[in-house]
């Protein structure tokens, strides 16, 4: 584990995690059909890139309510993400394996903002 000082919100392993995510949907979306892209190509971009943005917001709060709100923000796009992959897959724009590629990640990236909650709660001054 890195014993390094957080002093900006991209030293966050969520934000690190979040910004992969938000790499992969960006490629993988550039295969999707033209008549996707103010449909399903958006919302999955705009998605990924609202969990990264409420981590970042949310590092910049004082309050452990503040941070909790923006991190639960993070909470939601990440569950919306994970919805749009699953339909995204469904009508055959990703195949399984990049599915289940994306889908471990949007879990990994739970799990860390989820931390993120618990960590600002126990630490709240």
């Amino acid at each position: 584990m890195e014993n390094t000082k957080i002093t900006k919100f991209t030293d966050l392993i969520a934000w690190k995690e979040s910004h992969k995510l938000v790499l992969e949907i960006y490629k993988i979306t550039k295969d999707f059909p033209k008549e996707e892209i103010y449909g399903l190509t958006s919302q999955l971009r705009r998605c990924a890139i609202s969990i990264t943005s409420n981590i970042a917001e949310g590092f910049s709060r004082h309050t452990f309510k503040d941070k909790a709100n923006f991190y639960s923000m993070a909470l939601g796009s990440t569950t919306e993400l994970q919805n749009q992959i699953l339909v995204a897959k469904d009508v055959g724009y990703i195949i399984q394996e990049k599915f289940s590629q994306i889908a471990n990640q949007t879990i990994i990236v739970h799990k860390l903002v989820n931390g993120l909650i618990k960590y600002s709660r126990s630490h709240n001054t």
